[in-house]
Parts: C-alpha cells; sequence; structure tokens
C-alpha cells in the first residue's frame, strides 16, 4: 500500500475548493503535487492558513536568498530527522545552490561543507534555536551581526527556523512521505 500519510487524505473531489485549487497548480508549475499538500488538505483551512505563511517565508522573496532558506530548511530538518522535510528541501538546496554534491555534505553534517561565514553562522544559529531554544540569549545574534546579516534578516531566519521546527513536526507526527520525484531534482 502507498499511503503518504497516517491519516486520511482526501481526493480530488473531497478536498477543499481552495485546496483543489492549489493542488492543480502545483502539477502545473512542478509536475506533480507534493505529498505534504495532500496529506495536510484533510484540514482544508488549516493547510491554506499554513500554506499562505510557510509560502511568504520560504517561497516569496525575502531578506534571506532563497539558498539561505532553504540552507536553513535542510539544517533543521536534518537535526529533527524529519524525512519528508530533508528529501523536499534536500532537493530545493541542490536546485538554488546548483551544487548537489554541496547540498548532500550540509544535509548529513553542514560542518563538512564549504559554507561561507554568513552561512556558516545562519546554520549555527538555525541549530542552536532547533536543538536548545530555551538557551537563545541576545549573545545568539552577534555571529549573525559579524558575518554582516541586519535586522530584517535575523528575523526572517528566526522565522524560517521556527516555520521548519513546527512543519517537521507535523510531518514526522503524522508519517508524511516524500514525492520519489525528490529524490532526482537537482542531480
Amino acid at each position: 500500500m502507498n499511503r503518504i500519510s497516517w491519516l486520511a487524505v482526501p481526493d480530488e473531489h473531497s478536498a477543499h475548493e481552495g485546496v483543489q485549487k492549489l493542488w492543480a497548480k502545483a502539477e502545473a508549475n512542478l509536475g506533480f503535487t507534493p505529498n505534504v499538500f495532500r496529506a495536510q488538505a484533510l484540514n482544508g483551512e488549516h493547510f491554506l492558513a499554513w500554506w499562505n505563511d510557510f509560502n511568504t517565508l520560504v517561497n516569496r522573496d525575502g531578506h534571506l536568498t532563497h539558498t539561505e532558506r532553504e540552507l536553513i530548511a535542510v539544517i533543521v530538518s536534518a537535526i529533527n530527522r524529519c524525512v519528508y522535510c530533508a528529501v523536499s528541501h534536500g532537493a530545493a538546496l541542490r536546485e538554488y545552490s546548483g551544487d548537489p554534491a554541496w547540498a548532500d555534505k550540509v544535509a548529513v553534517n553542514w560542518r563538512h561543507a564549504v559554507l561561507s561565514p554568513r552561512q556558516a553562522a545562519l546554520c549555527a544559529y538555525a541549530e542552536k534555536l532547533t536543538r536548545t531554544p530555551a538557551d537563545m540569549t541576545e549573545c545568539d545574534l552577534a555571529p549573525l551581526r559579524n558575518a554582516g546579516l541586519n535586522d530584517h534578516e535575523i528575523l526572517e531566519a528566526t522565522q524560517v527556523t521556527g516555520m521548519f521546527n513546527m512543519t517537521n513536526r507535523v510531518s514526522s507526527a503524522l508519517g508524511f512521505v516524500p514525492n520519489a520525484e525528490y529524490h532526482q531534482l537537482g542531480r
């Protein structure tokens, strides 16, 4: 049985109308509908609210580059051992960076990848915020500032880290399975 979630997954006919439109848009743009779109569609309004926030933080132009946001996504997802997000955002990092070997190193152990000081600061920050959020202090912002990040970029890095910690927990708790297409993207 090819399950993509441990919960029920609506089909094209029973899904919320707004969700159906998003599925069609994803199919047209990507050539497939991400399983996370299908798995979270059980509660259509909640999924669309999550998607709006996620899309704003991760996909639209912001203060960080797309590569930097995907770098954070991969770091957080690897630490949390979230299969869905590590695979899907590993694919996005390969595509945005144009360097599959580098992206794969980041996914396994970012300390073994060649990183700019800015990238290393983002990785260290995302790692600490993910592993020990209660230990965060104002001093944790200094390496980011020393690497050239401004307050807008620091806030966005924090929000992206938080978004992936939440999304990782939903995906892992409900057994979301990444699409097979992600394994080939960016290679």
